[in-house]
């Protein structure tokens, strides 16, 4: 009696929640803007810096490193590593600039970097799916909720008809 309406409920509500995926890449995608556009601006300032002192980048990030000062050294390390992940980043953003609508959520869910995941969940508005990919996703979100509520069902009729023929 109640097992339709709750299967319902549900579906409704995995749909609903699978539904904020599109709109969860969209602010990801803006965070990551955000975040190439930050790491830009200290890589050109070290940029600026190096040339300012008679060296290239590299060349720069090579003389912090090897300084006898553990500080000086660690931050040539610290800025070598934004290097790398600026251009990880920018990789990132033109595979996105490369991809259609659903292609871009694979990418989100599978090459997305863990630090802006985090920050774009700490700042994530829900919105309202207007696109088709809201409603695709909405839809196999709710079919996987019904589907993962009759597997459920399934598993525990079975369960219950192991332990109901055991004798005594």
């Amino acid at each position: 009696m109640l097992a339709r309406p709750f299967a319902l409920a549900v579906g409704l509500m995995a749909g609903v929640v699978s539904s904020q995926l599109p709109e969860f890449a969209q602010q990801y995608r803006q965070r990551l803007g955000g975040a190439i556009d930050a790491l830009q601006l200290v890589m050109a300032a070290t940029a600026e810096d190096a040339a300012r002192n008679g060296l290239d980048v590299d060349g720069a990030l090579e003389h912090l490193k090897r300084n006898p000062d553990p500080l000086v050294a660690a931050q040539g390390r610290s800025l070598e590593e934004m290097r790398e992940k600026l251009a990880g980043m920018r990789a990132e953003r033109d595979a996105y600039e490369r991809s259609d609508a659903f292609g871009q959520m694979l990418l989100f869910l599978t090459t997305s970097d863990p630090d802006v995941v985090r920050g774009t969940y700490e700042e994530f508005r829900p919105a309202v799916p207007a696109t088709a990919e809201g409603f695709v996703t909405a839809l196999l979100g709710g079919l996987a909720g019904v589907g993962a509520l009759r597997l459920i069902g399934a598993v525990l009729r079975g369960l219950w008809r192991v332990l109901a023929v055991r004798p005594g």
